[in-house]
């Protein structure tokens, strides 16, 4: 895809916070209720104006048309979502209205048309049993790509493996959580390990893999029959883990990466890709939406959205199901258009490394700059870093201009009487496999000392990485917030010295930390903190290799590999010229990938775009 300039996200990326309102307003920003108490799904009155024509928007353009729609608070957003038809008046639901059905349908005003209806076969003797609450989809230019599904009721378990084995179905794609808000959103329809028999169909365990926005589940089905057993499949279920209970993920970042691993396992001739969230229609129609126009953008170079969406209400009423999700679909597409795929097998590293080295672009910039480029260009969002700018807490910065996003700062407890005590120049970043591994901040200055201890106490922290020296060049690039021999106390926290080792490029020091509460029991008080501070960086320049910080993560490896999960504390100083400060960010962020222990793929250097946002710009490893 052609290389942009970032997108100036500021009011977009403001709606998306707003979106994630508190639990007792539960209705969304544009006045549809998502799945309350009542069962029901509230759907958006229609605009009284009629409906208007919406054009295809060539993908050169796609950044500005955007910038224009995002305009006071996303206004034409949301008009052209309300100019889109419902689906309704086309399309007819005798099947799903009859009474034998009414009760497999999660939700009674959320039904599948007539025409596009998935038709079981007929069990014998059971009136009505060719029913289930799914839909064919188009995709971009194939027929019946999609099922879209409501998520299994537990009635209708059994009827939902028999649709996927009888479609041929090969992949999964769910959504959305078993519950949220305390509400089920999805029965769980698949056994935690092992087997279990769901109807005829006997559905085994065959792996699970837990990342950091979705899971992967495979499962070996096959159908138990009077007449003897059919030669089992294979099906893979990518479930999406990372979909705000309110509003619209924050980034889209998650959920491109998603889309592409389910179109890596699914096999080339199988049958329909099934997609289900609770109702079917609001996340699931999001994501078929970017699967299809992301399709456009390849062949046509335009995406036409408005239209895509109308097409696929015919076979699914209210598809995309509010405002946020529609803005969200442009917000996917202009990230994909920008950025492209930014993966790279392990296999494909040396090379790409080799070409961007020796690539010149025609502003004479090595390829390696040019990428660099693209990250620095992206925004910092000072709307969405209200507390860090507060007053009070901008003492706490040592440079003012980094400080950490809101949605992901790292809270501390609050001290009784004293305002804002909760909060630390800190932000959470997530590995690869676990949210929220590593805690980001800067060296402490003298007067946040107490509060870095106070955040490795409260988090169990057990690991510091330290990749700045106290001083460098005669400035002071972090206080030196542990003893060189004996103990000392910050606050309510004590930390003593137990050893000292330096090898090669590496001091590796322990220290026993104790929590100074009476009310504390005598097991809680007590931890060890192992730090590693890393010296190999020069004063001037970079590294002449890289086996220092190679060494730096097996060490932290091991560590976390005796100590458990806990997030891995990680700070540095903060100004650097700007190829020292790339050289730098790729090498922190190999120790991210290898850390979380990926082993498959590497999302060198352009990856950390998922973070770029909340780690990039404004959080201050650097």
């Amino acid at each position: 895809m052609s290389n942009r300039s970032s997108f100036s996200r500021l009011t977009w990326f403001r709606k998306q916070r707003k979106a994630v309102v508190s639990a007792s307003d539960k209705k969304m920003p544009n006045g549809i209720l998502e799945e309350q108490e009542q069962q029901r799904v509230m759907l958006l009155s229609r605009s009284p104006s009629g409906p208007k024509k919406y054009f295809p928007i060539p993908v050169e353009h796609l950044e500005e048309e955007i910038r224009i729609r995002s305009a006071d608070d996303c206004k034409q957003f949301r008009e052209e979502f309300n100019s889109l038809p419902s689906g309704h008046i086309q399309g007819t639901f005798e099947l799903a209205n009859k009474e034998e059905n009414r009760e497999k349908n999660r939700y009674p005003n959320i039904l599948p048309n007539d025409h596009s209806r998935v038709i079981l076969s007929q069990v014998d003797g059971t009136p009505c049993s060719d029913y289930i609450n799914a839909s064919y989809i188009d995709g971009y230019k194939e027929k019946n790509k999609f099922i879209a599904a409501q998520g299994p009721k537990q009635e209708t378990v059994n009827d939902f493996w028999r649709m996927v084995w009888e479609q041929k179905s090969a992949t999964i794609v769910m959504l959305t959580n078993l519950k949220e808000r305390k509400e089920e959103k999805c029965h769980q329809y698949w056994p935690d390990q092992g087997c279990w028999t769901y109807g005829n169909i006997r559905v085994c365990v065959e792996d699970c893999v837990v990342l950091v926005d979705y899971t992967i589940r495979k499962f070996c089905i096959q159908p138990q029959l009077p007449d003897g057993c059919k030669a089992p499949r294979l099906v893979s279920q990518l479930h999406f883990t990372s979909w705000p209970d309110f509003g619209v993920p924050f980034t889209p970042i998650g959920m491109l990466k998603f889309l592409k691993k389910v179109k890596t396992l699914n096999p080339v001739h199988a049958g329909p890709i099934v997609v289900h969230c609770s109702a079917g229609v609001g996340r699931t129609g999001t994501f078929i939406v970017i699967d299809a126009m992301m399709a456009m953008m390849h062949t046509e170079q335009k995406v036409d959205v408005f239209e895509f969406v109308s097409r696929i209400r015919n076979q699914r009423p209210q598809m995309v199901q509010t405002d946020m999700q529609y803005t969200f679909i442009y917000q996917a597409l202009l990230e994909y258009y920008l950025y492209g795929d930014t993966e790279l097998d392990v296999s494909s590293l040396e090379k790409h490394l080799q070409t961007v080295h020796g690539t010149t672009t025609h502003f004479d910039k090595i390829g390696l700059e040019e990428e660099f480029r693209k990250l620095t260009n992206v925004r910092i969002m000072k709307e969405n870093m209200r507390t860090g700018n507060l007053p009070a807490n901008m003492k706490k910065a040592r440079v003012i201009q980094i400080i950490p996003y809101d949605f992901n700062r790292v809270i501390l407890s609050m001290k009784r009487g004293q305002e804002y005590t909760d909060y630390i120049n800190a932000s959470f970043i997530d590995g690869y496999r676990q949210k929220d591994y590593f805690i980001a901040t800067q060296g402490p200055l003298a007067h946040t000392v107490e509060d870095f201890w106070r955040m490795i106490w409260e988090w169990k922290s057990h690991t510091i990485v330290m990749l700045t020296e106290v001083q460098e060049r005669e400035q002071d690039k972090c206080y030196q917030y542990w003893p060189t021999e004996g103990s000392v106390t910050h606050g309510e926290i004590t930390i003593e010295i137990k050893n000292d080792t330096l090898s090669e490029a590496i001091s590796i020091r322990d220290f026993l930390v104790t929590f100074n509460q009476p009310q504390a029991r005598q097991e809680e008080q007590v931890r060890v903190v192992r730090q590693f501070h890393f010296h190999g960086w020069p004063e001037i320049g970079i590294p002449a290799e890289g086996k220092g910080m190679i060494d730096l993560i097996a060490a932290v490896q091991k560590q976390q590999q005796q100590t458990g999960n806990h997030p891995i504390t990680v700070h540095c100083r903060n100004s650097m010229n700007s190829a020292t400060k790339w050289y730098k960010i790729l090498l922190i962020y190999f120790l991210i990938m290898l850390i979380s222990n990926e082993d498959s793929c590497l999302k060198i250097f352009f990856n950390l775009m998922a973070h770029r946002e909340s780690s990039f710009s404004p959080t201050p490893w650097l």
